[in-house]
């Protein structure tokens, strides 16, 4: 019964590979506090976010004359400061830009509507530059551009580079061998560098809470101030993730 128990508790956290599983040390996100002008000050193993900044998130809307089409575009900048165990310093600078173009339906008579809602398309871009220990000669950048809706094709890119090494970055789900039956699985990424998997997180654990089970795997062997960049990395990942939570409540 134990042995079943904790199999239907892995399928609610997101797929990652066998290696990871096996290797790699699960950390659960320890939220903390977030002040007027910061982020979150988040925690995970041997990892925190020690000081912060975020400045106002920015947004402007145009429409046409009956609303029914919208193009939103909102713009956020934040830093944040985060070490290991070791007293290294991860310093974190990013922006990160996101357009919405929507089709709204327009009630015209009672319970009489024309028109239909649906994204056209929506498309994220998110950088964020990272060096440890104020060393500016290998800074490490995570690049993400999304773009998804009626409207397009899609585009997912996103990888974290220090312009030699190129780690992807790609989608995971609790569902992906088709063993989550919930209607909203859990979501998240993994981070894999020529067919490794090096890290992945998780930034919504499923069901209807906006905010819950954020995990964070690491690898064992990695070197220490490598998992403080993939720490990093996965902290401004899931602030991205917070924000823009908060703007659609």
């Amino acid at each position: 019964m134990l042995a079943i128990s904790n199999t239907s508790q892995a399928q609610k956290d997101i797929v990652i590979s066998d290696s990871l599983a096996v290797n790699g040390e699960k950390l659960k996100v320890k939220m903390g506090t977030q002040g007027l002008g910061k982020i979150w000050k988040m925690k995970f193993g041997n990892y925190a976010v020690i000081s912060s900044k975020q400045g106002w998130t920015t947004t402007s809307s145009k429409g046409n004359y009956f609303n029914t089409k919208t193009e939103t575009k909102s713009a956020v900048k934040f830093s944040f400061l985060m070490t290991n165990k070791l007293n290294d310093t991860a310093r974190v600078n990013a922006a990160n830009n996101i357009s919405t173009q929507l089709l709204h339906e327009v009630e015209i008579f009672s319970n009489v509507f024309w028109g239909n809602n649906e994204l056209l398309q929506e498309s994220q871009n998110f950088s964020a530059y990272i060096t440890i220990n104020g060393d500016t000669t290998e800074v490490w950048a995570l690049l993400m551009n999304i773009i998804r809706g009626s409207n397009t094709e899609g585009t997912y890119d996103v990888i974290l580079t220090n312009g030699d090494r190129k780690i992807f970055v790609t989608p995971a789900s609790s569902n992906k061998n088709g063993t989550d039956s919930r209607s909203t699985p859990a979501l998240g990424y993994e981070f894999i560098e020529n067919g490794q998997s090096l890290s992945a997180l998780q930034y919504y654990g499923g069901g209807m809470m906006v905010m819950n089970k954020n995990i964070v795997w690491i690898h064992n062997s990695l070197d220490e101030k490598f998992k403080l960049i993939i720490a990093a990395a996965s902290t401004a990942i899931l602030q991205t993730k917070f924000n823009s939570a908060q703007e659609k409540l």
